[in-house]
This record gives C-alpha cells, structure tokens and sequence, in this order.
C-alpha cells in the first residue's frame, strides 16, 4: 500500500514538474520580441513618458516638466499658471514688447518632474541652472502625448535562447516607461496582444501585432506636434540635410548592423550630389528627397558595393536639425529596415 502511495505522489510530481517545465520553455514569435533598442521601444517611451515639452515657454528645456500650480515673473508682471491653458499667457507676456528682457523668472521653491516621472524640489534660480547643466543633450523628439495606451498591459521577458522566463502586468504610463528604460542590453520581451490605446481623436484603436503598434505611433506624430510635418522641425529635410556632415546612429537590417557603418562621414549637397568618407576610403554618390503617393522619401546611391545596403527609397518618419529617422518595409518578406542619420 505504502508502495503504491509512493509510486502516486511521483507520478503526480513528475506531471507538475513537467507542466512547469513546459511554461518556462514558451517559445515567442521572435518578430516581436523588443530589446531596448528597437525603434518601436523609443516610440512607447516617448507616448509613456510624462510629458515635459509643453511648458518649454517657462522652462526652455524639454528635460523636465514644473508641475503646476506656479508663479511666474515676466518683464515684471506675475503670472500665475494653473494650467497648461496658461502657457499661453506667458507667451504674450513674452510677445508684448520688443525691448524687453523676456526672461521667465519663477517664485520659488518650485517642484519639477523629469520624464521618468520623479520629482525635485528647486529652491532658487542656481538649483534650475544645475539641473538643466545636467540634463544633457536632447535629440530633439518629443513626447508623443495625443494618444495614450488603455492599461493593464502584460509583457513577456525572454531570456537570450528565447524562453519565457517572466511575465510582468503593467498598469499605468510610469510603470511602462521605467521597465522600457531599465531595460538591459541582453533583455527580450513582447507585448502580449491584442491591446487597445486611445487616438488623438479620441477613439479605441485594437493593436495586434508590432507593426501596427509602429504605424499607428508613426501616424500619430504629426498629430500631436503640430509645428511640422518633420517631427518638430520648421525646417525642410532637403535643408537640415546639406547642412554639415552625418553619421548612421542606427543601421537594421533583420539585426542591429549600425556597427558596420562605423566611422564614415557624409556630406549631401545641395546640387544632388553626395560624399562618403571613412580614413582613406571615399564613395561619390547621389541623394534626392521627394514626396511619393503622399510619402516623403529620402533616396541614396554611392560608388561600388560597399554601401549598397544603404541604397534604398527610404520612408521618412521624423526628422530634427540633428537628427534623421528613416524606415524602409521590404514588399518580399515584410521585414522593416531603419536608419537613423545623425548630425557630427
């Protein structure tokens, strides 16, 4: 009898052992998976961020935002700002003479939120110049806040073979953010879909799949800056791109190739024509932009094969005075290639 207990509980252990061997081992489609530099991975965090560009009339620094209610100082007059509305009224304060100083001076102490969310309270005008000393460089992007993400979200994280290894629910825009930001070099994880976000025009939008996630980001941009169609620059890309000497930040092609590019400069002209130089090596090439079917393109052709991957009518998503994202989706296998071009 005693036996025949035994031989029960082992085969009950081995059949609970197996069923959580077989859940750890989830295989993912890994066409979804997402690393920390996926460009779908810097698209959420700019739509999960909090937002910290729109006061930039107070604050000129798209680093961190001042959370309201504050007082401000502008050519002598005080201005309370309750809301974002009120922005405006220190814009025209700004606007109102030509001979003034136009400086935004702030009543402290002052509370500030940073991108991730985290607050710090500011004391005086020093500790603002510190922080802003601090903030470092900005590529010029800004948050993508007209359309937000209906929350839970539950996301898969594989280790390096591609096995589930955990499974994390997500419930509000500072938790999505910070687990996208501390994400490590090593780390794959995929949204579990279907999932639904709210549009700029206020409507449920159904996502399944990564790339509808990227499209519909993507098309949301021009949305919510409204300044351009070139992600915030008022400058046309045939302009920002004759000006001064580039670099590809980001090359990929089904895997991270950016490292294969190392070390070339290019210059574009403004006649149309191109240079690509690396030590001793030097490529002559052509470029064009131009609109297709309602699509900016940006074209390339240089000399022999060395940079024929780089050859392509590439669909222009965004663009800055520093910085130039490009995408290109194959018609054969679907596959999406990316470009980023940026500024020496």
């Amino acid at each position: 009898m005693k036996a025949k207990h035994f031989l029960i509980l082992s085969l009950v252990g081995l059949l609970l052992m197996s069923c959580q061997s077989e859940e750890n081992e989830v295989i993912q489609d890994a066409t979804q998976n997402l690393t920390n530099t996926s460009p779908l991975t810097t698209l959420v965090t700019r739509v999960t961020q909090n937002p910290t560009s729109s006061d930039n009339v107070m604050d000129n620094s798209s680093c961190f935002s001042v959370v309201l209610p504050v007082t401000v100082i502008v050519n002598g007059q005080n201005i309370v700002v309750s809301t974002q509305a009120d922005y405006q009224t220190v814009q025209d304060a700004i606007d109102a003479f030509s001979n003034d100083d136009d400086i935004v001076n702030f009543v402290y102490p002052i509370t500030i939120q940073y991108q991730n969310f985290s607050t710090q309270v500011l004391q005086d005008s020093d500790d603002l110049d510190d922080v802003i000393d601090d903030c470092g460089e900005d590529d010029g992007f800004d948050e993508i806040d007209c359309i937000s993400f209906n929350f839970p979200i539950v996301i898969n994280v594989y280790n390096s073979n591609n096995q589930l290894a955990d499974t994390i629910t997500i419930n509000n825009n500072s938790d999505l953010y910070n687990f996208l930001e501390n994400l490590e070099d090593n780390e794959f994880i995929a949204i579990q879909y279907p999932i639904s976000l709210t549009n700029a025009n206020g409507q449920n939008v159904t996502i399944t799949n990564n790339d509808q996630l990227e499209d519909v980001i993507e098309d949301s941009i021009d949305d919510c800056d409204d300044s351009s169609s070139g992600g915030g620059s008022s400058t046309t890309l045939s302009t920002i791109i004759v000006d001064g000497s580039w670099y590809v930040s980001y090359f990929f092609d089904d895997t991270d190739e950016t490292l294969d590019y190392a070390g070339y400069n290019f210059t574009f002209n403004s006649n149309g024509t191109s240079l690509a130089v690396k030590n001793t090596i030097s490529l002559n090439g052509v470029w064009s932009n131009y609109m297709d079917s309602g699509e900016e393109k940006l074209e390339f052709s240089f000399d022999g094969t060395t940079l024929d991957e780089l050859e392509d009518d590439w669909e222009v998503i965004e663009y800055t005075a520093t910085q130039i994202r490009l995408k290109d989706v194959s018609g054969g296998n679907g596959g999406t290639d990316y470009l980023y071009l940026t500024k020496n």
